[in-house]
């Protein structure tokens, strides 16, 4: 960090920022609130270039952030970005114990200027990213909605009519089930309905399996005959619900087309969908958290980083042992939990370490934390390499 002459710490906010410029020296150059707004932004920036090299520093990169940095790499200048949680132990290092903006700028610049290796960088290329950030947030709103939506539903018909939940719990998301509810409701509905009338509705939303799940749901409707308050109330709202999840579902449809038609703009999809288990809202998400890898030296930083490293807790000879890290980052972890659990249907290599670890006597939970835990390293020397999977065949006996 010696090439830099001014180490600009920014504490953005939402109508003001606090910016702090330190020289290497650390005196301060600039010290004041900035508003929200792209010409005084830019004014201090080009006066502060003035002096030398400028290196532009924020603890947020997005949303509130995303101005200041679009206008310092308009200006040419250098953008990091210090992690709240690395400030907050930083802060706990100077005098004083305040909480204010200019205090926090002061830390952030301060930061930058003798402990550079707490920054982050903020990846380049990031008209796809910040894209990205913006439908796989969208995607994770409507993922918990139509979580909401699908537990209302199965507790619903778990109160009136528990046999039915269960033909139709496990099934709240297919097409042929929503329609089912949509056009007759509950129990009550249904069974007015009639089976004949049922099989033509699922069929039409989906013939695949449509006289099973028929079958099933007549049986399980003359498994109950006495009927329980709330039945009624229950045939009514059932209906919006379903079309509800419906519409949710639809919209996540929608998202998932156009993120992949952003993520495909990026240099890096290719390298990440090609691993077993990874698709396209995984890619993403890796993509959105890791960036193209270089901000970790080694797999097992990049592990550590999302918690799939175990933590070592020893204390004289008392206290021995790892135990599973409860830290991380925690949207990167799931990730690669879910792609883990995925390659145990598309991938024999991580199907076969994965039985490897359960003949250990591992449990199911902890076996796929080690198959994470190895799928993390072989992703780390893709994005080093920039080459896709390749599996390891079997040595020749």
């Amino acid at each position: 960090m010696n090439e830099y002459a001014v180490f600009c710490g920014l504490d953005v906010g939402k109508e003001a920022h606090h910016a702090c410029a330190l020289d290497p020296d650390g005196r301060r150059l600039f010290d004041a609130e900035l508003p929200q707004d792209e010409t005084r932004l830019r004014e201090l920036l080009s006066r502060l270039s003035g002096h030398g090299r400028v290196l532009v520093v924020v603890d947020q990169p997005n949303t509130i952030g995303a101005l200041p940095i679009a206008v310092a790499r308009a200006l040419g200048i250098d953008v990091a970005y210090l992690p709240g949680l690395a400030m907050r132990r930083i802060a706990d290092l100077h005098p004083g114990t305040a909480k204010t903006d200019a205090r926090d700028a002061y830390v952030i610049a301060d930061a930058a200027r003798v402990m550079p290796h707490t920054l982050r960088r903020v990846d380049v290329g990031e008209e796809a990213l910040a894209e990205l950030k913006v439908l796989v947030g969208f995607d994770d709103d409507l993922a918990g909605e139509s979580t909401r939506l699908s537990n209302r539903i199965r507790g619903l018909l778990t109160q009136v009519h528990p046999a039915l939940e269960r033909v139709l719990g496990p099934r709240v998301s297919q097409k042929s089930t929503l329609a089912l509810l949509t056009k007759f409701g509950g129990p009550t509905g249904m069974r007015a309905a009639g089976r004949a009338r049922l099989l033509a509705t699922a069929r039409k939303a989906n013939p695949r399996g449509a006289a099973e799940l028929v079958d099933a749901i007549w049986s399980a409707l003359g498994q109950q005959t006495v009927v329980v308050p709330g039945t009624a109330a229950a045939d009514t709202i059932l209906p919006t619900l379903a079309r509800s999840l419906a519409d949710t579902l639809d919209q996540r449809r929608q998202i998932a087309a156009q993120v992949e038609q952003v993520l495909d703009a990026h240099p890096l999809a290719q390298v990440l969908t090609s691993m077993p288990g990874v698709g396209v809202r995984t890619a993403a998400r890796i993509l959105l958290e890791v960036g193209d890898g270089s901000s970790f030296p080694t797999a097992a930083h990049l592990a550590a980083y999302a918690g799939l490293a175990p933590v070592t807790h020893r204390s004289g000879i008392s206290i021995r042992g790892e135990h599973p890290a409860r830290s991380g980052n925690k949207h990167l972890k799931r990730a690669f939990f879910l792609s883990a659990f995925a390659a145990l249907r598309a991938d024999p290599i991580s199907r076969a370490y994965y039985d490897r670890k359960r003949a250990e006597g591992k449990k199911h939970n902890a076996a796929l934390i080690c198959l994470a835990r190895r799928r993390c390293d072989v992703l780390h020397a893709m994005l080093k390499t920039r080459t896709t999977y390749q599996p390891r065949l079997p040595a020749a006996a």
